[in-house]
């Protein structure tokens, strides 16, 4: 049996269908399945990736990390036809930034302890939570690889970035993450819909439809504390033969209930169907991957333009909350 003491436990895998292309819904469950057999702490990151906790399995099965991978990987290719890129770490972010270097049907692991050299070479913007603006901001402070942010006193960068997102990419650096492997998180979800009165060829108002749908499903996570880590578009179209309904699904740059970055990536995928003279009876929005607000990592921003609109869209629903639904919404959708 081999030693796993001080082997990498947190597995990040990315599925792509052998020939290219994501898995589909109920592919992608049966993926979610085949993970389950090897550990109970799986954690979906619709729609072609997940997290494992897979401390427990390697000594159950008596491999070590790159084993054990290599065995999900063979069953995922012969059961579903899907080959993976695996990144091993010993914590989520770490395991999610080592499968961006993996190569299709290969393990890149980062040794236990071995985070702050893994990270040190890169540039700024690669860190796990870094957005451009902060990027900018940094390098403005020659602070350009992750290595210099890691050795820049805490102190300089709270006065830089804030205290709180100070803190959290100083530790970021250093290889830490405080987030853990939440079980069951692709199986929550939730969706809203809206249909036409009649076919509707106008795409103003199917952007409004959707900007609707958006506003929705992010003042209910907002309300519940949760984010969501993808967004499933359907659309419900006359062809020749009644009504046809496609779906699509693309995953957020990170978990979240903005209802802003709802709204741009579900026109996204909207614009990705090529519905220009599509008739279309009615569209439908689910919000996939839902997990609490507290337990995931959010990029630190210091862009002051989202952070007055995170402000603003905070008072608007204490304001829902109080006067009702359609007390306060975008000038786009009061017209």
């Amino acid at each position: 049996m081999s030693d796993t003491r001080g082997e990498p436990g947190i597995l990040y895998l990315r599925f792509r269908k052998v020939g290219g292309g994501l898995p589909d819904s109920a592919g992608y469950a049966g993926l979610l399945a085949l993970l389950g057999a090897f550990t109970p702490v799986v954690e979906g990151a619709p729609p072609d990736g997940a997290l494992a906790d897979v401390r427990g399995a390697l000594r159950y099965f008596g491999q070590d990390v790159k084993g054990l991978a290599s065995v999900i990987r063979i069953r995922a290719l012969a059961l579903h036809g899907v080959d993976c890129a695996i990144g091993a770490a010993e914590n989520p972010m770490l395991a999610r930034m080592a499968a961006r270097q993996a190569a299709p049907g290969t393990t890149f692991v980062v040794p236990a302890g071995g985070g702050a050299e893994f990270l040190a070479a890169k540039p700024a913007a690669a860190l796990d939570g870094v957005g451009a603006a902060t990027a900018r901001t940094l390098c403005g402070y020659g602070l350009d690889s992750v290595g210099r942010i890691a050795a820049a006193p805490l102190g300089t960068l709270q006065r830089i970035t804030g205290v709180r997102t100070g803190r959290e990419l100083w530790e970021r650096a250093r290889g830490i993450d405080r987030t853990t492997v939440v079980s069951n998180a692709a199986a929550r979800s939730i969706a809203a819909e809206r249909s036409f009165p009649r076919d509707e060829l106008d795409r103003e108002r199917q952007r409004r439809a959707l900007m609707s749908l958006a506003e929705e499903l992010g003042a209910r996570m907002r309300g519940d504390g949760q984010v969501c880590r993808a967004l499933a578009v359907s659309v419900r179209y006359a062809d020749r033969t009644g009504y046809s309904t496609l779906t699509r699904s693309r995953t957020l740059r990170e978990p979240t209930a903005h209802s802003a970055a709802l709204t741009a990536l579900a026109y996204r995928i909207h614009d990705s169907f090529g519905l220009q003279r599509a008739r279309v009876r009615g569209l439908g929005l689910r919000a996939e991957g839902l997990t609490d607000r507290e337990k995931t990592a959010h990029q630190l921003s210091f862009d002051p333009v989202d952070e007055r609109a995170r402000r603003i869209e905070a008072v608007a629903d204490r304001l829902r909350a109080r006067f009702g639904p359609r007390a306060v919404m975008p000038g786009r959708l009061a017209s």
